[in-house]
């Protein structure tokens, strides 16, 4: 019912969607970062389809802006890692509880948070980009989190070429987690119809970063998304551990 659209509940994991996809527009990703640990705590059943769902319409916002700063052959390596990626990561949901998902978003926002702080350089490589490309899949499908793998081998590339990569490689990344989660029945109707009314919180995010970004520096906004994650893991952590 058109009802459910508005609880508290559902209220709550539009203003989180809000923040992830104003996040992600400003940097380029981050949107799953910031809201699926505690999405998970408003309800296990925004994670990771709604989320996943979202994500692909934000990227393909953000791809269509920043089109012409794609360079869709360097990431082809990436996206056929991404397959074998993507179908471990929906046999990860079939054999894992509600509990260990939990503690497993929690670690992997705190691990992206260490490894965005780190000050060395990955160059790309054909051969780290199909690995980036597993891992993004791995992780993506499992828990909606796959950024952080393929923004730690861009993150050196110019601010508008980064978010139109990484933008261009989520939109066939996300068709591919969505594609090995319905047969795995985490994408039902159900799913669809609880993400309705996170697509519009989702585009007043992304047009609220469009409006912003050029005023606000980007290295602020990157440590404000940190703290934000910093904070999200940590209670995804400790819910997690609590519940076992």
């Amino acid at each position: 019912m058109i009802s459910e659209w508005f609880t508290s509940e559902a209220l709550l994991a539009a203003f989180l969607i809000f923040v992830g996809a104003f996040v992600q527009t400003s940097i380029g990703f981050g949107l799953a970062i910031v809201a699926a640990p505690l999405l998970f705590l408003v309800s296990p059943d925004y994670v990771p389809a709604p989320i996943v769902l979202v994500a692909l319409f934000i990227s393909i916002l953000n791809a269509m802006k920043y089109r012409s700063n794609i360079e869709i052959g360097g990431l082809k390596i990436a996206l056929m890692g991404r397959i074998p990626g993507s179908i471990a990561g929906g046999l990860l949901l079939l054999y894992v509880s509600g509990d260990v998902l939990a503690l497993w978003l929690g670690v992997l926002v705190l691990l992206a948070v260490v490894i965005s702080l780190m000050p060395f350089r990955i160059e790309p490589t054909p051969t780290r980009m199909g690995i980036a490309g597993f891992l993004s899949g791995f992780f993506g499908t499992s828990s909606a989190i796959g950024g952080p793998p393929m923004a730690l081998l861009l993150q050196h590339q110019d601010a508008d070429k980064l978010r139109g990569n990484l933008s261009a490689f989520f939109v066939f990344s996300s068709m591919i987690s969505l594609a090995v989660q319905a047969p795995v029945g985490f994408l039902t109707l159900h799913h669809l119809w609880i993400t309705i009314p996170l697509i519009p919180a989702g585009w007043a995010g992304y047009q609220l970063a469009r409006m912003t970004t050029g005023s606000l520096p980007k290295e602020k906004i990157r440590l404000g998304a940190l703290m934000l994650c910093s904070i999200s893991g940590a209670t995804a952590v400790w819910q997690g551990i609590a519940a076992m």
